[in-house]
């Protein structure tokens, strides 16, 4: 990895905090390490890093709404780091804003690999960044309230899978779409410029994550041809559709997680698609 590219930890167990430094430095980054949230988000706005390690049990602010923070002035990929294992709280971390959740104890082999795989993928232009003289910190929010309604956005993901699908025995075709010039894909309305990484719907920018961008593209890319959850997941970790590559409940899920997030930002309503299918037992495509 270039010895340009920029790690931030946002951890409070220093052992943990020295053993991910450790990692990322190995792997080439500079490292920028802090043990608050607050201080988190001022260094992630200060130094612009390619990757975030997160931790969700701060002292301060929790892991959830440190992502939600930094995903209002920056796309920069982040792994949340921590030792709940349970579904929703993988859920919340994903709908908060991170790109990938990693359970505590973590190999640092699995935690290099993860980073290697983020950084294989093509950087996006993120949103813009926030004036100079904007607040760097929020922390007069009502806790109670955002996670209340960030459990409801995530169960909603959850269940969104349990909405009537289509049966995919039916033979794929390919989709007509309108390439407007070199690295644009339209569809229905939905426009993807691969060469800024930005996405409008009917003319009107759609602020996507990395991870949603991604999977967007590939199902543009592919048009009706079905891609499995399992093909869709290795897409996130920049890998070829037929590697054969192990993939696992979670990671499935996540890309369950990441579709819904996807749906709700285009306004797209999984009973009347007009442009993510979901196909029973297998995975997504393109509208027809």
């Amino acid at each position: 990895m270039s010895d340009s590219r920029v790690a931030v930890i946002i951890e409070d167990d220093q052992d943990i905090r020295d053993l991910i430094q450790v990692v990322l430095s190995q792997s080439g980054f500079t490292v920028h390490a802090v043990d608050r949230g607050a201080a988190g988000v001022s260094a992630v706005r200060e130094q612009q890093p390619d990757i975030i390690t997160l931790d969700i049990g701060l002292p301060d602010i929790d892991g959830f709404e440190v992502a939600r923070q930094i995903r209002e002035f920056s796309d920069c990929y982040i792994i949340m780091l921590t030792s709940r294992a349970e579904e929703l709280d993988t859920l919340l971390g994903l709908e908060s804003g991170a790109d990938d959740y990693l359970t505590k104890p973590f190999r640092p082999r699995e935690l290099r690999s993860r980073v290697a795989a983020m950084m294989r993928r093509p950087r996006a232009s993120g949103p813009a960044m926030a004036a100079p003289d904007d607040p760097l910190v929020t922390t007069d929010f009502p806790t109670e309230s955002l996670h209340t309604m960030m459990r409801a956005s995530a169960m909603n993901a959850v269940l969104e899978e349990a909405e009537p699908e289509l049966d995919g025995a039916s033979e794929p075709a390919a989709v007509e779409r309108s390439p407007r010039r070199d690295g644009w894909l339209e569809a229905h309305g939905l426009v993807l410029d691969k060469s800024r990484w930005v996405a409008s719907v009917d003319g009107s920018p759609v602020d996507l994550t990395r991870s949603e961008f991604d999977l967007l593209l590939a199902l543009m890319e592919s048009g009706q041809v079905v891609r499995t959850k399992s093909e869709l997941a290795r897409r996130l970790r920049a890998e070829p559709y037929d590697t054969g590559s192990y993939i696992s409940e979670a990671d499935e899920r996540t890309v369950e997680v990441h579709m819904g997030n996807l749906r709700r930002k285009l306004g797209d309503n999984p009973k009347e698609p007009r442009w993510i299918r979901t196909v029973r037992g297998v995975g997504y495509c393109l509208e027809a």
